[in-house]
């Protein structure tokens, strides 16, 4: 059986079926595919690929099973089931577009939604129906979307899943930041399957004795937000790439189909065709725009702006006017004000230890978890808004924030 070494987990076993599916070629493509986007334009590290991750939340789902299996947890599922869960572990990014998350804040479909042609056609499909099951591409999607009924549908998606603990370890350690730590093997152990009350179904759930490994998670999570990926400068360059493939897009130079066939260096490479050459070259060079006006979230509570994560054709015309007024080329003036919906998000069944099973969600459990008010001051101060430019200026806050509100 062949092992592969990770700086990570270090040994990392990978069985037949699943050496098959890692060899395919749309997987392949995930080693040019970076973890964190342009992330390694601030932290030099951060060069480690959705191919690793990938490796990572598969070792993650060989182990979880295990210890499930020796618990008895597994029994009345499947037999099949198990190992399909592990082969959604290891594709759950396949249709991930290059550079990570960013292109997703342009509104093209979702990475999630981009994978299902991934896993039902081609090598991938043949290899998931000749392995597992013939209903195995659909069962994977239905897994990496979350719309699943396993009852093992919580290690892909959902408030605790395998992918976040890999990738906020793996985040960190290749960044070289000390934020990512997470008892992994004590929270590994404290899942289990019960029958979830609210749903009448088995579901993964957790027992008591793991809460305190569930806030390291999500302390990890916030803390890696607040430096790592919504540090100013990467959001500086994410905003820029952003604006130079939507250029591409509208300039027809790109097509929005063929954004999940590119890796990084291959998006860059097709961007040369286009008419932002000034964008693409300072990402090359890391030129980064410059902040030349940020506000934290926690002052902005009484200005509805969340449409500048969402809507980006109006952010485009903010950006453009506020470039006129201060007399910079369109382009030369991005605007980022990025959001997370419930970034300490949990929503899970939790066995106490008197034998009762209660919901765990983001209103907390008196004497345990008040994530209502941590959740919501934690992603107050990490979030901000940010106008970057070409040019170091300064731009004064209330002209802006009139820009905003009248585009609004």
């Amino acid at each position: 059986m062949p092992t592969l070494r990770d700086p990570l987990w270090n040994n990392i076993r990978i069985e037949g079926p699943y050496l098959r599916l890692l060899d395919a070629a749309p997987f392949q493509r995930l080693r040019y595919v970076r973890q964190l986007g342009l992330a390694h334009l601030v932290y030099p590290g951060a060069t480690h690929s959705r191919f690793e991750h990938a490796l990572g939340a598969y070792h993650l789902a060989q182990e979880t099973v295990r210890v499930l299996e020796d618990q008895g947890a597994l029994a009345g599922i499947a037999a099949e089931e198990p190992a399909i869960v592990v082969a959604a572990a290891l594709l759950h990014d396949i249709g991930h577009y290059p550079f990570s998350h960013a292109l997703e804040e342009l509104g093209v479909a979702h990475h999630e939604s981009v994978a299902g042609p991934l896993l039902a056609d081609g090598e991938v499909g043949e290899i998931l129906r000749a392995e597992f099951a013939a209903d195995a591409p659909q069962r994977v999607l239905a897994l990496v979307r979350g719309e699943s009924a396993s009852p093992l549908q919580g290690l892909i998606s959902g408030s605790i899943d395998l992918d976040k603990i890999d990738y906020l370890k793996r985040d960190a350690m290749m960044c070289g930041v000390a934020y990512g730590e997470i008892d992994v093997d004590r929270l590994r152990h404290a899942l289990v399957v019960l029958d979830d009350p609210q749903t009448g179904r088995r579901a993964i759930g957790m027992r008591e004795k793991g809460l305190s490994a569930l806030e390291s998670l999500l302390f990890a999570k916030y803390q890696m937000y607040r430096n790592v990926y919504w540090h100013h400068a990467v959001r500086s360059a994410t905003a820029m790439y952003k604006r130079l493939v939507e250029d591409a897009l509208l300039d027809g130079a790109l097509a929005e189909g063929e954004l999940v066939s590119f890796t990084d260096e291959g998006i860059l490479h097709a961007l040369e065709r286009g008419s932002s050459g000034a964008l693409l070259d300072a990402i090359r060079t890391r030129r980064q725009h410059k902040r030349a006006l940020e506000v934290p979230a926690y002052e902005l509570t009484d200005h509805d702006l969340d449409w500048l994560a969402d809507d980006r054709a109006r952010t485009r015309r903010a950006e453009d006017a506020l470039a006129r007024e201060a007399g910079l080329p369109a382009g030369a003036l991005l605007l980022d004000y990025p959001r997370k919906e419930r970034m300490l998000g949990l929503d899970l069944p939790l066995l106490t230890r008197d034998g009762a099973v209660r919901r765990l969600t983001d209103r907390g459990i008196t004497g345990a978890l008040n994530l209502p008010i941590l959740g919501e001051e934690l992603y107050q101060s990490a979030r901000w808004l940010r106008v970057f430019t070409a040019s170091r200026l300064t731009l004064p806050r209330e002209r802006v924030l009139s820009v905003l509100l009248a585009a609004g």
